[in-house]
């Protein structure tokens, strides 16, 4: 299994980035992906937990450093069917009690209606992407479309191993000055979870 080296990012959400979709587009044609995906929030923890493609896929939050970038980190990745011990994990992640588990596991659909939505400490969110992928100074460069339960966001991001070169291709490219906020924050804002 390869090693996973976490990646720093810089990221902002932001209606009004007219002028940075432009100025991307110097640096060549995009890799373009659009996805739905699911992202299950928690009103005590900050964790990323989303769905896509039945996986579920958490990250959480490693490092920040004194530019504010955050580093994130895969903590867990899980199918469906899920069982009562990966329930169990995703619990803990959310930093909520975990209810009694009436069966041995759970459809993507069992998941969501049984499990989560009763929940009051958690909260589904709808995700829509249409993500625009670039590489500048070696960096993933992104720029996308997104809808949280229907609300739209535009969103930047740039991400790197080297802290250093994040913060240089965040200058390159004129986003110096806007609001450094990862997705979950963001999410938190536009559905009231805060």
């Amino acid at each position: 299994m390869a090693t996973i080296i976490p990646r720093w990012e810089w990221r902002t959400f932001n209606n009004d980035l007219a002028e940075f979709a432009e100025t991307i587009t110097n640096y060549g044609r995009p890799n373009i992906r659009k996805s739905e995906e699911v992202y299950i929030l928690s009103k005590v923890r900050d964790d990323n937990t989303k769905i896509r493609e039945d996986l579920i896929d958490i990250k959480s939050l490693q490092a920040v450093d004194e530019n504010k970038l955050e580093q994130w980190n895969p903590t867990l990745k899980a199918g469906f069917p899920i069982g009562k011990d990966n329930l169990t994990e995703l619990f803990k992640v959310f930093g909520v009690v975990a209810p009694e588990f009436a069966r041995e596991e759970y459809t993507y659909e069992q998941f969501l209606s049984e499990v989560i939505t009763p929940n009051e400490a958690l909260k589904v969110v709808n995700v829509k992407k249409v993500r625009y992928i670039y590489s500048v100074n070696d960096c993933i460069v992104e720029f996308a479309e997104t809808e949280f339960n229907g609300v739209p966001w535009k969103t930047a991001c740039v991400e790197h191993v080297d802290p250093a070169n994040v913060i240089k291709t965040v200058q390159e490219l004129g986003l110096v000055g806007l609001e450094n906020i990862n997705y979950i924050k963001a999410m938190k804002k536009t559905v009231g979870l805060v």
